[in-house]
């Protein structure tokens, strides 16, 4: 079976943690919006899409004229690395395997700082000494595939080593929301040199609809990015299903609790001498296994994310998903004969 590089789009039958898709599914708001309004589905979009950056202006209190929507963060990644037209560039390693992929078709040179198993694979203020002659670092916080999160007072470290040097910094915050954290010093995020990336894609289970969006200090560089690109980038349902969905308040705060609630639940199901969990704060573990786990597992019709092609990591690795009670317990179980 040919797997997808970034987990998922397995046959009907298999029960897969290898994507981080909210468990609780997309909003009953977002699908009852969608119905309704599935006879403009023919129209063209509003390529601005100025409706939901006005929702999101009010949501994330800046400008609209500081956000860009896009076909997802993916999609962002590749249209500001078109933008900004970087020659250096550094990325942690581990970490979401699309900054390198954008980057290196821009043809932009990359260093790479890697994380420490030692460390766990975080990100330590090791990562301040490799912040120079870089022209932009992409920073996922929390990380992927590790769950990880980067402690506030060294994000405000390596803002302001980024403004001294003069580094485009790129906070991805696609899986943020998981962890219930919210950013109290939006002050210091909104620096012309700072751009931050988010989706709708996990949090509200949109993968399929494609819908992220950026938000940048600099209007300059968000106008960059917003005429780069294919001019439709956001669809009609992407565009009325985010407008739905950020008034789903309670939503989020009910998937917080019932992540965090989950999260232990694996983590001290799953614990055992073949398997080590590293700490996480989001809706996926990080583990490493002494048995191929994810050709194990998949003989019982359960997918888990094999991190064997992500830059420092092996085949031992893998990505488990927080999904329903019910499916962790058949995980659970899975993980128990085998090992039994």
């Amino acid at each position: 079976m040919k797997q997808f590089e970034h987990g998922g789009n397995f046959p009907d039958g298999i029960l897969d943690f290898s994507v981080n898709i909210n468990p609780f599914g997309m909003p009953e708001s977002v699908k009852k919006i969608l119905a309704e309004n599935i006879g403009r589905f023919s129209e063209y979009p509003d390529p601005d899409c100025v409706e939901l950056v006005q929702k999101l202006s009010e949501y994330e209190k800046v400008q609209p004229r500081n956000i860009v929507c896009g076909n997802g963060a993916a999609d962002l990644i590749y249209r500001l690395v078109r933008a900004l037209k970087p020659c250096r560039a550094l990325l942690t390693s581990p970490t979401f395997s699309e900054y390198e992929k954008a980057l290196t078709e821009a043809d932009c040179r990359i260093k790479f700082h890697t994380l420490k198993e030692t460390e766990n694979f975080c990100i330590t203020e090791r990562i301040l000494d490799d912040l120079h002659n870089v022209d932009i670092f992409f920073l996922c916080d929390p990380n992927n595939p590790t769950g990880s999160l980067v402690p506030r007072e060294l994000t405000e470290k390596i803002i302001h080593r980024c403004i001294e040097e003069k580094i485009v910094l790129v906070i991805d915050q696609c899986f943020m929301e998981f962890t219930g954290r919210t950013d109290d010093d939006t002050e210091l995020l909104f620096n012309e040199q700072i751009v931050i990336l988010k989706a709708f894609t996990k949090i509200y289970a949109m993968a399929g609809l494609r819908l992220g969006y950026l938000i940048s200090g600099s209007t300059e560089l968000s106008e960059k990015v917003r005429h780069t690109g294919q001019c439709w980038s956001v669809s009609v349902p992407a565009q009325l299903a985010g407008i739905a969905a950020l008034q789903e308040s309670e939503y989020i705060k009910k998937m917080i609790s019932f992540i965090r609630q989950e999260r232990d639940y694996l983590c001290r199901s799953l614990k055992r001498p073949e398997i080590k969990i590293y700490p996480s704060e989001t809706n996926y573990l990080f583990m490493q296994c002494t048995l191929p786990l994810d050709k194990l597992l998949l003989q019982k019709k359960i997918a888990v994310r094999s991190c064997n092609n992500y830059r420092g990591l092996n085949d031992s690795y893998f990505r488990i998903a927080v999904k329903k009670h019910g499916d962790n317990e058949r995980l659970v179980n899975a993980v128990n004969e085998i090992m039994g």
